[in-house]
């Protein structure tokens, strides 16, 4: 299994922390944010890792090309890309369009959760794509927010009305089967429309729902995650780790 991660952006929603270094580096709970990532991947059974990289890319590569993860060994790639201060993460998928030759994950840079999770997801039956969601009691304008029909989606943008809301993408899915090439091909056709630069990716996965393929979803209920955006979501990250096992168990993993 191989896996794409989104780590271009700079995230400015967490200046100044973020003024020298892309949030990838940030420390969480004495590791790095893309460290944590890579060993859970690779405890999941990932032999190929994928990072695009943008914003200090140099130093994303200087950092990776010393890292030695904590158990087992992968194949660790950077791809960067070029547009990421005029264009949204639908590029960072663009230069990634050489890998979706196989199945693979593929997920935001910037949340953590255990790997019991990503088993949930990789568990879920075959489907071209296969979105990880999770419910809540009320969802903000900053949700990734969907709409279901049983667990095959129909809709989804942070536009979504709140009141027609089902679930919300945590930023992790699987492409398997014809999957990743419906997808490459899909980013391939929309990005002919210069509007489309300005777009998550996510509106490409809409897109090829409302087409008719079967695009689906795995509840990850009672799993605990945290996406980081603001240095509030720092906190809550180093307190959701601290709950964990301590490294070496394999339900400490956590990946984003």
């Amino acid at each position: 299994m191989k896996a794409v991660i989104l780590g271009a952006g700079q995230g400015k929603r967490l200046l100044p922390l973020t003024e020298n270094q892309p949030k990838a580096l940030l420390t969480v709970a004495g590791h790095r944010l893309v460290e944590w990532q890579i060993n859970a991947l690779i405890g999941a059974g990932v032999e190929d890792i994928v990072f695009i990289s943008g914003f200090a890319g140099e130093m994303v590569e200087e950092i990776l090309a010393r890292f030695r993860p904590e158990s087992g060994d992968c194949r660790i790639r950077i791809l960067h890309n070029p547009f990421y201060t005029v264009a949204d993460n639908i590029s960072s998928c663009w230069i990634a369009r050489p890998e979706m030759n196989e199945d693979f994950i593929l997920m935001n840079g910037d949340t953590l959760f255990q790997t019991a999770l990503l088993d949930t997801l990789l568990a879920s039956p075959d489907a071209p794509v296969t979105l990880a969601v999770d419910q809540k009691a009320t969802y903000d304008d900053d949700d990734m927010k969907v709409r279901l029909e049983g667990s095959r989606l129909t809709d989804i943008g942070k536009t979504l009305p709140v009141d027609a809301v089902d679930a919300e993408s945590i930023g992790c899915m699987v492409f398997r089967g014809d999957g990743p090439q419906l997808f490459s091909r899909y980013l391939g056709e929309v990005l002919r429309n210069p509007e489309y630069l300005r777009l998550w990716y996510l509106s490409v996965i809409r897109q090829m729902s409302f087409d008719g393929i079967d695009v689906q979803t795995a509840s990850i209920n009672g799993h605990p995650w945290c996406e980081i955006d603001y240095p509030l979501d720092l906190k809550r990250a180093q307190t959701m780790l601290a709950d964990w096992p301590q490294s070496g168990e394999e339900s400490q993993s956590v990946l984003a």
